[in-house]
């Protein structure tokens, strides 16, 4: 694979989507007064997106598929996006 190429795979798709997400929910969190998430969170689940990717890009897509599985419920456990939804 050389650099410049389009989004091929299907694992290049999930894990910019997933990523784009990750994305939304730091900068939505960075604007609180207070954040209750660390950094750290926010990457250890851009490096699952990635090692997923590359997983996937390998040839392995069931590992990949559990990676980023794994990172979809690490984010769902410890960062708590569905928190946002509570309405007063």
């Amino acid at each position: 694979m050389q650099w410049g190429n389009a989004l091929e795979t299907i694992f290049d798709w999930v894990s910019v989507a997933i990523f784009a997400g990750l994305i939304v929910l730091f900068l939505q969190r960075s604007s609180e007064a207070e954040p209750k998430d660390h950094l750290w969170q926010y990457l250890a689940a851009s490096v699952g997106c990635a090692v997923g990717n590359y997983i996937g890009n390998e040839g392995y897509d069931i590992w990949a598929t559990i990676t980023l599985i794994f990172v979809l419920v690490f984010i769902w456990i410890v960062l708590r996006p569905h928190e946002g939804w509570k309405k007063d």
